[in-house]
């Protein structure tokens, strides 16, 4: 796509002087044919100068037409930080996530997962951290300062039951307290919800009822949230609690329609181990922190074209002793 498309009758100009160089050669080489001698000729001009002779003008022809597009305000997709986005990491601290089916267990490896998530955070995004058992805890506001999740992480600590729908109202709550800040939801960055859990919602027993996760999700959707949820475990999970080994299976279906019940551009991610994880989270940064846009692509094509130009100038001078 050309931002101004017009600037292409310019190759009209290219291809006239073509023509123009092509019927001085041919005139040239006429005149000459009439007045010289053939023999002689043969014998005085250079064969290798001869076979080579056009290459600079074609050179420069080449890089006319080159900087001619150029101008013509080339277009091109490019992937740009979103700077200005707001993503709240929403983690399960329930004691489901002291199981070990996950090296070293679920809580250890959620915790170096989402550090390095931090770490790679694309910078200028506010980030936030949110933990949830029975109750949440907002651990940090949204901020560009990364580190401040990083430390975070570190005093995550376990507690009694899921209140997965808690978790996801807090972030909303988070989220809509610094877009007030900023002047308002019209004017306020994207925001995402990132929600890591290992277990299913088991306060309220409902996840419909009105601080249900489907009714936090559906909250996300009106406010036009997207809700990226990660499954981490596996089915075999268990923990021992009070010498009583119980089983905690990870809940795909239900973190699964969290995310489809809120607002569009979110994804549901299984984990089983650390690596996988890890990878997961790489996905989230490449879908967070950039967005794709598109813009002036022209900087290639006026460097060829300069480039090209200036070898055909160098060409001419060194194999005909003159500009062509």
């Amino acid at each position: 796509m050309l931002a101004n498309p017009w600037w292409l009758l310019g190759l009209l100009v290219v291809a006239g002087l073509i023509g123009l160089y092509v019927y001085i050669q041919r005139k040239r080489t006429s005149r000459a044919m009439k007045f010289a001698n053939l023999e002689i000729l043969k014998t005085v001009t250079p064969k290798r100068t001869d076979r080579f002779r056009h290459v600079p003008f074609a050179l420069l022809a080449v890089g006319l037409i080159l900087l001619t597009v150029a101008l013509a305000g080339p277009q091109a997709d490019r992937k740009v930080p979103r700077n200005r986005a707001t993503v709240m990491l929403v983690m399960d601290v329930s004691r489901s996530m002291n199981a070990t089916d996950v090296a070293p267990s679920r809580i250890k490896a959620a915790q170096a997962a989402a550090k390095k998530f931090a770490t790679e955070l694309t910078e200028g995004i506010n980030l936030g951290l949110i933990s949830f058992a029975g109750t949440p805890t907002t651990l940090v506001s949204p901020t560009p300062d990364h580190n401040a999740t990083k430390d975070a992480v570190d005093k995550l600590q376990l507690d009694d039951k899921t209140a997965t729908g808690e978790g996801i109202f807090a972030a909303l709550d988070q989220i809509r307290t610094l877009n007030s800040l900023l002047g308002g939801d019209k004017g306020a960055p994207p925001a995402h919800i990132v929600l890591l859990s290992d277990g299913k919602q088991t306060v309220p027993e409902s996840q419909d009822a009105p601080r249900g996760a489907f009714s936090a999700a559906r909250k996300a959707k009106e406010r036009g949230v997207p809700v990226s949820t990660i499954s981490f475990g596996t089915q075999s999970g268990a923990v021992e609690i009070e010498g009583e080994r119980i089983p905690v299976p990870v809940d795909d279906a239900s973190l699964k329609k969290i995310s489809q019940l809120a607002a569009p551009g979110g994804r549901f991610f299984t984990a089983s181990s650390l690596e996988e994880l890890n990878a997961v989270y790489s996905s989230l940064q490449e879908q967070i922190g950039y967005e794709t846009t598109r813009g002036e692509n022209s900087h290639p094509w006026v460097l060829a074209g300069t480039i090209l130009a200036l070898l055909g100038a160098v060409g001419a001078l060194v194999l005909n002793q003159r500009l062509p």
